[in-house]
């Protein structure tokens, strides 16, 4: 950093002066370049960019700085989430019911059969209020073997993540005095589109001046047809938080049935460390919901069969000794497919990739669970101290 240079640079000038009248007016200098540099360090927005794909955890991120830097959620904001989780339950168990024939299985009784018609009689948008016979419907649906047996196959269909999360906490939310926590608003989803933002503060350590340093954060559409708009923010990016989800590895695009939800996340990281728009941003990627990859892997399902070089990695002596069990190696795996990404030469054939052949710039990675505060507080203040020195950095080199 440039105040240890600073430092340096006062060191080596005090060792080869004598005079102390010089020593004074050299240290006088050096007190306020560092000011200069301190002022102009915080007087600079620092500008995030989440990118990733659909339901990658980019919106759950922005909700935990929410709850982290700007006071959580009123109870009015709270109430405002009931449609958007009613929604979510709706949708699932919908999906849940519709995938019962494609898939060959059978609802255990007459009386979930029943509740099954009922559900598919609603309309598309959920109910305003959950009253007594919806709540007992969706209830008997749950707790039927069928739908179970459904639930263990989603990835082969589209079904939110949160589902099992909301169905298993389907009595609480149909209360009639229902007031979403936080862990519910973390575990909401609601497609994006456009472009939203966040502006927080947060406290800047001691070692580099202290004080408080201006956050924006902006929040963007992961589908295929919203990435066209990514660009209207790419200016003054100081760096991109990439997200992929590392549970996906057995499942396929909404919009492209044909298409694994893994791959097409590195395929997508690696027009994103190319872009030529985004090349002095730093990147930080997230490897996100490693928590419900370690949940499918326990449940028998294995990388291998979509990604079939895995075995081979898996073989590797120098990973051996930092992975203990298959979960580890299919983090490891992951985050190497990224390393490898970012160590590929490429060639210029769009204007809007860099135009150097190899990329020496630095990727962070972390292992994140979105939905989990603690999980993110941590890690962002280790992505917070590097955002920060890079940026002092940044305002130090015009005092140079």
């Amino acid at each position: 950093m440039k105040l240890r240079l600073l430092r340096c640079l006062r060191s080596s000038k005090h060792s080869t002066m004598s005079n102390p009248r010089e020593e004074e007016l050299q240290s006088h200098h050096d007190h306020h370049m560092i000011k200069d540099l301190q002022t102009n360090f915080k007087d600079t927005t620092v500008k995030i960019l989440l990118l990733g794909t659909a339901e990658s955890g980019k919106t759950t991120i922005i909700k935990q700085m929410r709850i982290l830097h700007i006071n959580g959620f009123t109870d009015d904001e709270r109430r405002e989430k009931i449609p958007e989780i009613y929604q979510n339950i709706h949708d699932s168990i919908i999906q849940l019911v519709l995938q019962m024939d494609p898939l060959g299985l059978r609802l255990g009784s007459l009386t979930t059969e029943r509740s099954a018609n009922y559900i598919l009689s609603l309309p598309a948008v959920a109910p305003e209020y959950f009253n007594e016979e919806y709540c007992d419907h969706v209830m008997t649906l749950w707790n039927d073997v069928g739908i179970r047996a459904c639930y263990d196959r989603s990835n082969e269909f589209p079904l939110l993540d949160s589902a099992k999360y909301f169905l298993d906490n389907f009595a609480r939310i149909c209360e009639a005095d229902y007031i979403p926590s936080t862990e519910d608003i973390l575990h909401s989803r609601k497609v994006t589109t456009g472009i939203s933002k966040i502006t927080f503060r947060v406290p800047i350590p001691k070692c580099l001046g202290g004080g408080e340093q201006e956050f924006r954060m902006y929040d963007v559409g992961g589908q295929r047809d919203e990435r066209n708009k990514w660009i209207q923010v790419f200016e003054g990016i100081q760096a991109v938080l990439f997200l992929i989800s590392c549970s996906e590895f057995d499942q396929n695009l909404r919009e492209d049935a044909t298409q694994n939800r893994l791959q097409e996340a590195l395929n997508l990281f690696r027009a994103v460390w190319q872009n030529r728009f985004l090349a002095s941003a730093g990147l930080i990627v997230f490897l996100n919901k490693y928590d419900i990859m370690e949940r499918k892997i326990r449940a028998g399902k294995h990388i291998v069969d979509y990604f079939p070089e895995f075995e081979d990695f898996s073989k590797r002596p120098q990973q051996q000794q930092s992975c203990f069990d298959e979960c580890d190696w299919t983090k490891m795996f992951i985050k190497q497919k990224m390393v490898d990404i970012t160590q590929e030469q490429f060639k210029r054939n769009s204007r809007n990739q860099c135009d150097f052949s190899y990329s020496e710039r630095e990727c962070y990675y972390h292992f994140t669970v979105a939905t989990d505060t603690r999980c993110i507080r941590d890690v962002f203040s280790d992505v917070q101290q590097m955002i920060l020195s890079e940026n002092m950095n940044m305002a130090g080199s015009s005092l140079f």
